[in-house]
C-alpha cells in the first residue's frame, strides 16, 4: 500500500497533466508547468517519475487496471462458458466503457494534436487484445498470429469508433455497431 502523501502527490500531478492537456499538446507541456499546477516541487516530481512520459504511463496503467477489472467482471457475469465471441465483446465493452467514463482524458488522445498519446493508447490496446487472443491458442486454432489478429481488430474498431465519433453518431449506436461488426467478424471464421 502506497503512502497517502505519495498517492496525493501523484493524483495532483495526474490532474495537472489533464488540466494542461485542455490547452496544450502533450509534446509542449513542461515539468515546470506540471509542478506549478500540481503545487509540488520538481524534486518531488522526479522522486516519483523519470519524466512526463512516465507520468503518462502511470495514468494509462491506472486505466488498464480499471479496464481489466471491468473485463473480468463481465466475463464472470455473462461468459462463464468462455465463449470466443462473448470474450471479445467483453473486451470491447470494457474498453468503450472506460473510454467514455474517462472521456476527460481520452478526448486528448487524438493523433492530430497528441500523436504520442494516440500511439501509446493504441499500443496498450494492441497489447491487451493480443494478450487476450494469445490465451485462446490453447482452445482454438488461430489462422494468424495473435499479434496480427489483435492488430486487425484494434485498427478496424479504432477506425470505426473514431469515424462514428467524427460523424456525431450517438454513443449507443456506436457501441451497438462496433459490437455487431466484431460479432460478424468473429462468427465468419475469418480469423479463428
Amino acid at each position: 500500500m502506497e503512502d497517502k502523501r505519495i498517492t496525493k502527490t501523484k493524483r495532483a500531478l495526474k490532474s495537472a497533466l489533464l488540466e494542461l492537456l485542455t490547452t496544450q499538446a502533450f509534446d509542449v507541456i513542461s515539468i515546470t508547468e506540471l509542478c506549478k499546477i500540481a503545487n509540488v516541487s520538481r524534486i518531488t516530481f522526479y522522486t516519483h517519475y523519470k519524466d512526463k512520459f512516465a507520468l503518462l504511463d502511470d495514468i494509462f496503467n491506472d486505466m488498464l487496471i480499471i479496464g481489466k477489472e471491468g473485463y473480468h467482471r463481465r466475463q464472470e457475469e455473462n461468459n462463464p462458458e468462455n465463449n470466443l465471441t462473448q470474450g471479445y465483446l467483453n473486451v470491447l465493452d470494457s474498453i468503450l466503457s472506460l473510454y467514455y467514463e474517462r472521456y476527460d482524458f481520452f478526448q486528448h488522445v487524438v493523433p492530430e494534436t497528441n500523436p504520442y498519446l494516440a500511439f501509446r493508447f493504441y499500443r496498450i490496446l494492441l497489447d491487451t487484445v493480443e494478450s487476450h487472443t494469445d490465451k485462446l491458442k490453447a482452445s482454438y486454432s488461430l489462422k494468424y498470429s495473435a499479434r496480427q489478429i489483435a492488430g486487425f481488430i484494434c485498427f478496424g474498431l479504432f477506425g470505426f469508433i473514431s469515424e462514428s465519433y467524427t460523424s456525431k453518431v450517438p454513443l449507443e449506436q456506436v457501441q451497438a455497431g462496433a459490437r455487431q461488426l466484431l460479432t460478424d467478424l468473429l462468427q465468419s471464421k475469418i480469423l479463428v
